[in-house]
């Protein structure tokens, strides 16, 4: 039997009232966004129409509506309010996100980001995934100065600068525990000892084979952290021991490592039964004891890896639409870039706390498109902003995750292939 909660909500005061979230207020609340500015020195120096904290929900309802222009943002910021508000032009709102920078989207990352209750956990250690992406910004003379453009070879340069975004993500609820980006003219295995500090004992990393260097596995595993990488083939390695199941031990750098090399066949399905396939994979990780962590197992385990590719295509088709971001100058691409990772992680967080519940769906089951479209609808309504006096984790946003669950995930068994050809021009 499931009971009816009542919910009592509200919004700020005067000319704070347009600034909210809707429901996923209640992840990034006023206290949060207060103190993030607090700590930047970035609250307002006297009350305006449009104050800092405003200017902050301004940016991450941008980023749930990454295809409207702020002023249309703004309408919808301002539609459920029953209040008289402010009307500004987009020359004030440009002016007011250049006043508040990005420093207060960057601490308010910095409290928003972790993992989610719920991620998925292998022999009591918290799996998570590394990697890096790319996203574009529009061809302005300060964005190529700060990033450059992506170089195609014979198809000549891109038509946008190019930034690299590297993260590492909680494996189920996906999650961001920490995210660098910068210019394109860095490389995935550049950006990533920065994002160490978030690694812990108790974790398993899950990386693909950028990552197998002898630099990067000693700097990871001395955060305490448990690797599990996709070795590169061509990588000659020293046998120092032979293990019960296969397996054997080696040292990359000052770590000692067991090798596991697997053949797993993989069998099509649909109109693609009768496709099969034998691929090897070699896999380097720190967890040395192969009867608590057998070979198999891990080779299965391995395919958590893809979460996060299945985590940037939210972000980059669900949130941006495909788009390209907005900003033309380099600080307000950062500002950007942390405002998108502040709404994804609210949302993400969301469909995690729907799922909390014993018997509820696992949380990468909870569709990331219907808990954004209904994230949309309730900031348009100005409703769920404070909750009630009961706490009621799911709220409208899981209710609906809850009653449209996505089918159980599907393992990842087809090469990477171009399936739309770039245009020439």
């Amino acid at each position: 039997m499931q009971s009816v909660i009542n919910r009592v909500s509200g919004v700020a005061a005067g000319r704070f009232a347009p600034g909210h979230l809707g429901e996923l207020t209640q992840i990034v609340p006023f206290e949060m966004v207060d103190a993030a500015l607090e700590a930047t020195a970035s609250v307002q120096a006297r009350v305006r129409d449009l104050p800092s904290r405003v200017v902050v929900y301004l940016l991450l309802a941008g980023a749930l509506f990454e295809g409207m222009g702020y002023s249309q943002v703004w309408s919808r910021l301002v539609a459920g309010v029953g209040a008289v508000v402010a009307s500004p032009g987009s020359s004030a709102l440009t002016q007011a996100r250049r006043r508040v920078g990005p420093k207060p989207l960057r601490a308010l990352f910095e409290l928003v980001r972790g993992p989610a209750a719920g991620a998925v956990r292998w022999r009591g250690l918290l799996v998570c995934a590394v990697d890096g992406t790319c996203l574009y910004a529009p061809a302005s003379d300060a964005n190529l100065a700060a990033y450059g453009r992506h170089r195609a070879g014979p198809l000549g340069d891109s038509g946008f600068a190019m930034l690299r975004l590297v993260a590492v993500v909680a494996c189920g609820t996906r999650t961001v525990l920490d995210a660098v980006f910068g210019s394109d003219r860095c490389g995935e295995t550049t950006y990533a000892p920065r994002l160490f500090g978030c690694l812990r004992a108790g974790m398993l990393l899950p990386a693909d084979r950028n990552f197998d260097a002898a630099g990067l596995i000693e700097s990871a595993a001395a955060t305490g952290a448990q690797l599990l990488i996709r070795g590169q083939g061509k990588r000659k390695m020293a046998v120092a021991g032979r293990l019960t199941d296969g397996s054997w031990l080696t040292r990359i750098g000052a770590v000692t490592v067991r090798v596991i090399d697997a053949d797993i066949l993989v069998t099509g399905t649909g109109d693609h039964r009768s496709v099969r396939r034998v691929e090897r994979y070699r896999l380097i990780t720190t967890l040395i004891d192969e009867k608590r962590y057998p070979a198999k197992d891990l080779a299965v385990l391995y395919h958590q890896r893809w979460e996060i590719e299945t985590s940037y295509a939210e972000l980059k088709s669900g949130l941006l639409g495909g788009r390209v971001l907005r900003a033309r100058r380099p600080e307000l691409i950062t500002q950007e870039i942390y405002a998108l990772l502040v709404a994804y992680q609210a949302v993400r967080t969301a469909v995690a706390d729907a799922t909390l519940a014993p018997g509820t769906i696992s949380p990468d089951r909870g569709s990331f498109t219907v808990a954004l479209n209904t994230a949309r609808d309730q900031l348009v309504r100005a409703a769920g902003i404070i909750a009630g006096t009961v706490v009621d984790l799911a709220g409208q946003i899981g209710r609906a995750v809850l009653a449209v669950p996505l089918p159980a995930r599907r393992a990842r068994a087809c090469p990477r292939v171009v399936k739309r050809a770039i245009s020439k021009h």
